[in-house]
């Protein structure tokens, strides 16, 4: 049984159609890279896998479970705009992000000093130990980006969903996360679904790659359809040239 399907989703916003007719299957431990122009519905879907929206037709399931209701646990999510705790320190919002995981929310004693030590090697490996005591308001925007993704990862979710997580990041900065994130992927065997406009990033890091287009375009109301599934291209061992997808114009498409 696959563990992520998603079977004939439809999506609307009053009158206008975002998604129509989505399907596709998600094996547990899998990458999955989402591209596509702006405006084809990227992130409406990435909303629907967390359960924050309905589908207004068609279901989710993960591991055969029903529809979920509301986002849980098991579904983490970085948006493009970071999201960390400003009351905490840098170093609390990391043990905040594993103490998701506990059956209360939350460590005390000698298991809250182990949590404390993890924290503080998950920050040195994201370049953010020399803040460890500062709260997020005193970072920079990228700072508070990398703080945000490295909280995601370390509440270990069996989902995380990750809508243009890298993009205020700096070149260095970005390959760095790159690698943090592969590694815990390993680590975890975690789900990941990742949005981003960087096509060598979503090869790079996604075992498949999806291609969201509207396949039928009226130019003269170009709301008049939603977008779809086009392309499912697998990534793994060099899989399909970045060049094919890059000189495909259907896929670019201006919104």
């Amino acid at each position: 049984m696959s563990f992520v399907v998603a079977r004939d989703i439809f999506q609307s916003y009053g009158t206008r159609p975002i998604l129509q007719r989505v399907n596709v299957t998600v094996e547990e431990g899998e990458f999955i890279s989402i591209v596509g122009a702006s405006g084809c519905g990227k992130s409406t879907f990435l909303r629907l896998l967390l359960a924050q929206e309905r589908p207004t037709r068609g279901e989710i399931r993960v591991a055969g479970a029903e529809p979920a209701e509301e986002p849980g646990r098991d579904r983490g999510v970085v948006f493009q705009r970071y999201s960390v705790f400003p009351h905490m320190t840098v170093r609390d919002n990391i043990v905040a992000g594993e103490s998701f995981r506990t059956r209360w929310g939350m460590f005390s004693g000698a298991a809250k000093r182990a949590a404390r030590d993890r924290a503080d090697e998950t920050l040195r490996r994201i370049g953010l130990d020399h803040v460890a005591d500062q709260y997020p308001a005193t970072l920079s925007g990228g700072m508070q980006q990398r703080l945000a993704i490295g909280q995601a990862l370390t509440a270990k979710p069996r989902i995380l969903l990750l809508d243009e997580p890298f993009g205020a990041l700096d070149p260095g900065t970005r390959l760095s996360m790159h690698d943090f994130l592969q590694d815990l992927r390993e680590e975890t065997g975690m789900t990941v679904f990742m949005v981003t406009h960087d096509l060598e990033e979503g090869f790079k890091l996604g075992d498949r790659v999806l291609v969201f287009d509207k396949p039928r375009w009226d130019p003269h109301d170009p709301n008049a359809y939603g977008a779809t599934i086009t392309y499912d291209f697998d990534a793994r061992d060099g899989g399909i040239p970045f060049q094919r997808i890059k000189e495909d114009t259907h896929v670019f498409r201006p919104a």
